[in-house]
């Protein structure tokens, strides 16, 4: 599971207020394919909200804590029947590769000294 901070989570909350769902979890719960769509979403999205056909709390807030400690992802918000969770793309999460400093490139043309006619 994820850890984000207070400020993440308002940040990610606010983002996610114009998404909408797209996945959804129907009666038959949280199947090896739900999953792997989610993952997937996950993937190309970064943030997304998930439905949840259950009307018990409990159920769904397991189905949150099952996501984010399977996926890697961070809880960032339960509300009614939706879920919002949060996994960053893997190159947010590499670290940054420094090749030492280097001089900006410059242009191949060279300054023609002299007047224009």
């Amino acid at each position: 599971m994820l850890d984000i901070t207070a400020d993440q989570r308002r940040a990610l909350r606010a983002r996610a207020h114009a998404l909408n769902p797209v996945v959804a979890i129907s009666q038959n719960g949280l199947s090896e394919a739900v999953l792997q769509e989610i993952s997937s979403s996950l993937e190309s999205h970064e943030l997304i909200k998930i439905r949840v056909f259950n009307d018990d709390r409990e159920v769904r807030e397991q189905y949150l804590t099952t996501i984010c400690e399977q996926l890697g992802a961070a809880a960032v918000q339960h509300i009614g029947k939706l879920l919002v969770v949060w996994r960053p793309s893997p190159e947010a999460l590499a670290p940054k590769s420094r090749r030492g400093h280097t001089e900006p490139r410059r242009s191949k043309r060279s300054f023609q000294g002299g007047t224009r006619n």
